[in-house]
């Protein structure tokens, strides 16, 4: 029997790209989807458990609170965020190179703060999705890398919080490796091959299987079917699947 089923996923950004995948997967595992996106989004029926759409904007304080309450599920799933410009560093401003402090960073706040606050039920777990860029940078893309390591320490602080309410909590941060297979990372692909004066292929080529939407759907069910003991604090997500970070 399928452990996904029976149980809500709120999906957070899950109208494209690795969002979407993982929606879609968690659904095909049974589980009941809430797919939160700012636009009206559509998915194909899936051969198990269910998609339902919502619309609306994961960096408004007061959703989080509100979605919570209101589907009060056991998996949470944050992957929203902006997209980054993609320039050398003395092409920022410093409203694009901090964009995503003001939008990434936010939302893992509202959302993990809430999650502490209602809170959820034991049991539940809490995935937030960062970036590879956390653990190498991103020289291209402004403030977005620094965005995404505090995505991860604040996803830690949060662990700490729920071990020392007792409240039975499993918070867990992924940091996909970069992929042209979305719409957030072709930009990015694209800038690189050419600061390192290689075709895109060869850049690719350099990274190994590059990650789909998909896979990481895989990945994220992967993970939420675990034992919560054994689940690790951080984890890289590639084409080849999770690996643990120390």
């Amino acid at each position: 029997m399928n452990d996904l089923s029976g149980k809500t996923a709120l999906v957070v950004g899950a109208s494209r790209g690795l969002g979407r995948g993982i929606a879609t997967a968690a659904a095909e595992a049974g589980a009941s989807v809430i797919a939160v996106a700012r636009s009206a989004t559509t998915f194909p029926e899936p051969a198990s458990g269910s998609i339902q759409a919502v619309v609306a904007d994961a960096a408004d304080a007061s959703v989080p609170g509100s979605l919570l309450d209101r589907y009060d599920p056991q998996l949470l799933i944050l992957v929203a965020g902006a997209s980054p410009l993609v320039r050398p560093l003395q092409h920022h401003t410093w409203e694009t190179f901090s964009a995503n402090w003001h939008t990434d960073v936010r939302i893992a706040f509202h959302w993990l703060r809430e999650a502490l606050l209602k809170p959820l039920r034991p049991g539940s777990r809490v995935v937030v999705i960062s970036s590879g860029a956390a653990l190498a940078g991103s020289p291209l893309s402004g403030g977005y890398a620094g965005a995404k390591a505090t995505q991860r320490f604040i996803t830690g602080y949060a662990q700490e919080e729920a071990n020392l309410a007792d409240l039975g909590i499993t918070f867990t941060a992924l940091m996909p490796r970069i992929t042209p297979l979305t719409e957030l990372g072709r930009p990015a692909v694209r800038a690189y091959a050419a600061r390192s004066g290689q075709s895109e292929e060869e850049y690719v080529r350099q990274l190994g299987k590059p990650l789909s939407p998909e896979g990481a759907g895989e990945a994220v069910v992967e993970l939420l079917r675990a034992d919560a003991a054994g689940v690790a604090p951080g984890y890289l997500v590639t084409g080849t699947g999770l690996q643990k970070l120390a």
